[in-house]
């Protein structure tokens, strides 16, 4: 009711649908998700179940499933599991975890980062890999190339996804 009795707003209770089971209605439709939270940089996939359903005024609406778990839809209300905020980007499946690919084949490759030097490198003067490791991290605040670990930044994660 509007503020004026007896007339209406356009606004009509929602009563709770039923599922669209006419012949020839749809299944529910599986889909997956990739995410990329823009404000802590947390990643992951979900999929969904999504099921639709018919209001008793004959319109269509969908309700979203995750893991047997009715869930707010992810393309309108998308929240980080990590931090809570909601400035997320969404992409397709798969996206996230050739990412997290990447990065696990980069920290096979790269050299460890630890206070012990490689064998043959201590040199005379040097008392301990402690020296060692100190020379280098010196080397590289002078602006050496010496063996540090990367600093990865969010834009580093999302370089992939970028169009070209």
């Amino acid at each position: 009711m509007s503020e004026i009795a007896g007339t209406s707003n356009g606004v009509r209770p929602t009563a709770v649908g039923h599922q669209a089971t006419e012949p020839g209605a749809p299944e529910p439709a599986h889909e997956s998700y990739a995410f990329a939270c823009m404000r802590c940089g947390h990643g992951w996939e979900q999929s969904y179940e999504i099921q639709h359903f018919t209001d008793v005024e004959g319109r269509p609406f969908v309700v979203y499933y995750a893991d047997g778990e009715r869930v707010p839809s992810p393309l309108t209300h998308p929240t980080c599991l990590n931090c809570g905020g909601h400035a997320v980007r969404i992409m397709r499946s798969g996206q996230v975890s050739r990412i997290a690919g990447v990065l696990h084949q980069y920290a096979k490759t790269a050299a460890p980062a630890t206070d012990q030097a490689p064998a043959g490198a201590l040199r005379a003067g040097a008392t301990g890999p402690g020296e060692a490791g100190a020379r280098a991290a010196k080397g590289s605040a002078e602006g050496g190339e010496e063996s540090r670990p990367h600093h990865w930044h969010l834009s580093d994660l999302l370089h992939p996804f970028h169009r070209k």
